[in-house]
């Protein structure tokens, strides 16, 4: 059982955000997608954009093949609008069961409901030993 993604005290969120970050956390691409509109766009810094959820479905399961395990902490969320900011601290277990915490911000345009578009903004090289 994978616990609720961590949240600060102050910081309020709307339940589907946990949900979501909580399901990332469980490293379930399928029950991810389920928070994405169909036609929905991926970015996850500076790879290309990966489009519609099935195509988003193979690439985050690839990126949970190269890790063994992930645990977000939101720090901050801000909404307006169709527009949702999810800043925190992401802690990557490695292959080698080594951690490396880094920060993310994280950008989503909501359509009815779901994301449209979700771009993550970090520096993923230092859970691969690149900086």
């Amino acid at each position: 059982m994978v616990e609720s993604a961590r949240v600060d005290q102050t910081v309020r969120p709307p339940a589907w955000v946990v949900d979501l970050f909580t399901t990332i956390d469980a490293q379930d691409p399928t029950a991810f997608a389920d928070f994405l509109t169909t036609d929905a766009t991926f970015i996850f810094g500076n790879a290309p954009a990966v489009h519609g959820r099935e195509a988003i479905i193979a690439a985050v399961s690839e990126f949970f093949s190269t890790i063994k395990a992930l645990r977000h902490e939101l720090m901050l969320v801000i909404q307006q609008g169709s527009t949702l900011v999810c800043n925190g601290m992401v802690t990557y277990t490695r292959q080698d069961d080594t951690d490396v915490t880094l920060p993310f911000s994280d950008t989503f345009t909501l359509h009815n409901d779901k994301v449209q578009v979700y771009q993550i903004y970090m520096d993923i090289g230092p859970v691969y030993g690149t900086v």
